[in-house]
């Protein structure tokens, strides 16, 4: 088989837009696999390698460039690639990563699992979330020391679970919890179940398994029946975030515990300060180079509501990065 390549310079903000979900390349067929890459450290040099079953037309080309405002006058140069799997191509440019005692690899990249942990193949894929981002490595970490510090929970709700790693992260952390994973994707819903047969997850209603929906927000019966969580993880972008906030809150039990990611550095205290409102208090804060982790806990004056139906507004700017 053949692939076509387009190589790319970039900026590494552009980069991190482009590791998000992007529909519009979508629109016109099966979209090109993207690999984002640092080439020089020093001058923050980063490069986009596009990866196409077939030789682009000019229409997706130029819709590509477009995702790039840095790029001045440059035009993409495809280039064929005789006898490469372009998923095994995409898929090399991905390192394992090891974050609290999670290993989390793709079939290509396995290695050596470091002594004490727990590994989980998530390989490339359409839906966001397969460990290498800051964000779902510092998930990764704070529910590892929450069950180091000997938090025991027994409901947890993924909101926006991408690829369901978080959601298979904290069910081996509490194996005699119910998870809930939801999406308003259904590619990653369908994503989350190949891969949680692919781990060994079961998946159902049931105690020590994932039940799983498509829901914009909570806003799902499953989500509502199932609730309300001592564990909710909510690894979006800060507007959904904010958004979410009531909904989130009318789901999570008093004293339950959240952790949210997805957000920026100036992002965090808008995010935090909402919460507050809603009557949380930041217990944890990490933050993972330009990527905070949040953990907050519910104050229990605010009890629990059986949640109503959803009444935030999705925006364009949502779907931006991850998604919910």
């Amino acid at each position: 088989m053949s692939s076509w390549k387009v190589t790319l310079p970039c900026t590494r903000a552009e980069a991190e837009h482009l590791s998000g979900d992007l529909p519009e390349l979508s629109a016109g067929g099966d979209p090109p696999v993207l690999v984002t890459s640092e080439i020089d450290e020093a001058s923050e040099t980063w490069q986009l390698d596009a990866y196409f079953e077939d030789q682009p037309d000019p229409a997706l080309l130029t819709l590509l460039t477009g995702l790039i405002p840095s790029l001045t006058g440059q035009r993409p140069v495809a280039e064929q690639i005789i006898e490469q799997d372009w998923v095994t191509v995409s898929q090399a440019g991905i390192e394992p990563v090891h974050a609290g005692r999670f290993y989390v690899h793709t079939v290509t990249n396995r290695g050596i699992v470091p002594d004490g942990a727990h590994a989980i193949r998530i390989d490339a894929s359409q839906a966001f979330g397969t460990g290498t981002h800051e964000t779902t490595a510092g998930c990764l970490a704070q529910l590892d020391r929450l069950q180091s510090s000997g938090r025991r929970f027994t409901a947890i709700a993924d909101i926006g679970t991408g690829t369901g790693l978080l959601a298979f992260a904290a069910l081996h952390l509490w194996p005699r919890a119910a998870a809930t994973a939801s999406d308003i994707d259904p590619v990653s819903i369908v994503v989350t179940e190949d891969n949680a047969v692919l781990n060994g997850v079961p998946i159902g209603p049931h105690a020590g398994a994932v039940a799983t929906c498509v829901a914009p927000g909570t806003n799902h019966p499953l989500i509502a029946a199932r609730a309300p969580y001592d564990l909710v993880i909510a690894n979006i972008l800060a507007g959904p975030l904010i958004t979410l906030a009531p909904d989130i809150a009318a789901i999570t039990a008093p004293r339950g515990t959240i952790v949210l990611a997805g957000l920026i550095l100036s992002q965090a205290d808008a995010v935090i300060a909402t919460y507050r409102r809603h009557g949380f208090r930041l217990v944890s804060r990490t933050d993972n180079g330009d990527w905070p982790t949040l953990c907050l806990i519910k104050r229990p004056r605010y009890g629990w509501r059986r949640p109503q139906r959803d009444r935030h507004a999705s925006h364009p700017a949502d779907a931006r990065f991850g998604s919910w």
